[in-house]
Parts: structure tokens; sequence; C-alpha cells
């Protein structure tokens, strides 16, 4: 599977768990900002990763793939925000941090080879 396909797959799949983490915080802690947030930056990820494989141009790629990469700063930050605030436990978000981690680290792999070939 080539990095790519990785990256789409698993921002895919964290998407889905930004979905049900935002039910989870409506529903359980009747919680309406932070989650509206987290579901937009942890989304968004997987959207710009998608959009920039459709990319005209080798610098339109890596823009795309620059975004996906900021979206997942913010979305690490409103992940140790929910811990912090007491929202979710060292369970949840030791799962959800790794995730992020993950994904950002091969987005910046993918970006630093995209830049290297431009």
């Amino acid at each position: 599977m080539s990095k790519e396909n990785l990256l789409i797959d698993r921002s895919l799949q964290f998407a889905g768990r930004m979905v049900q983490l935002h039910k989870y915080l409506v529903k359980t802690h009747k919680e309406g900002i932070i989650s509206k947030q987290i579901i937009r930056s942890g989304t968004s990820i997987g959207a710009n990763i998608n959009e920039a494989n459709y990319g005209s141009s080798p610098a339109d790629f890596i823009a795309k793939m620059q975004i996906a990469q900021k979206e997942t700063a913010e979305t690490e930050y409103w992940i140790r925000l929910l811990k912090l605030s007491e929202y979710i436990d060292e369970k949840m978000f030791d799962s959800l941090l790794k995730d992020c981690m993950d994904i950002k680290n091969i987005l910046t792999a993918t970006l630093r080879t995209a830049k290297d070939n431009k």
C-alpha cells in the first residue's frame, strides 16, 4: 500500500472516530463548543488529503497536504484540551492522540518527499 493510500485510509478512519467523539461529547456531556471544533478540524484532515491527491500540480498537492498537517496540529490541541477538561479519560486520550500523531508523522514524511521531488 502506498503512503498516500495509507494516509487516506488512516485519515478516513480518524474522521469516523471524530464523528463518534462528537456524538459522545454532545450526548454524554452536553458539550457543544469543543465538539464542533474537533469534528471540523478532525474531519478536515482527510478531506484535504483526499483533495490533495487530485491536485492540479505538485505545488497544489503540497499546499493541500500542508493544510491537512495544520489541521492535525489543531486537532491535537482539542484532544489535549478535552483531556485537561476531563471530558475524556486517559485511555481515550492516549488512543486519539496516538492516531492523530501517526497521521501527522505520515503527513510530515509525505510532505518531505513531495518537496524533495518537486
